[in-house]
């Protein structure tokens, strides 16, 4: 995978009360380091950071650990679980990258072992009758 795949940008939503928790909540994920942090509105932080170093699944589980109140409406709920799943089948990619290229070449040898080609039973002069 190219570098810009494993480098993901997302947005953490948190519950409106009580206030301030998404600036209390930055300096948080500044102190985990590696993990940029940017505050778009008073209840969104805006992160960058690295699959194979962080996960979103952890950084949200290290913010509920310490007490902070993400945003739990439906939607939210929704996508937190599409970015973990999405996340989680990326790594397993980035772990295992050799097991499908050696697939690939146990097909190819099979191929090349296998005849190929025109396997039509129909005798030559009947192929071009219209």
């Amino acid at each position: 995978m190219q570098s810009e795949d494993v480098r993901k940008t997302r947005e953490i939503h948190f519950a409106p009360l009580p206030q301030g928790q998404a600036a209390r909540a930055r300096e948080t994920l500044l102190e985990m380091g590696g993990i940029l942090v940017e505050m778009t509105n008073p209840t969104v932080l805006s992160v960058c950071y690295s699959l194979p170093e962080h996960r979103m699944e952890a950084i949200e589980a290290a913010l509920e650990e310490q007490g902070f109140h993400l945003d739990n409406s439906l939607m939210q709920k929704i996508m937190r679980a599409l970015v973990h799943y999405v996340e989680e089948v990326q790594c397993q990619n980035l772990c295992e990258p050799d097991r499908m290229q050696k697939n690939m070449e146990i097909f190819v040898k099979v191929y090349e072992h296998h005849p190929h080609g025109d396997h039509d039973e129909t005798p030559e002069e009947w192929r071009e009758y219209r």
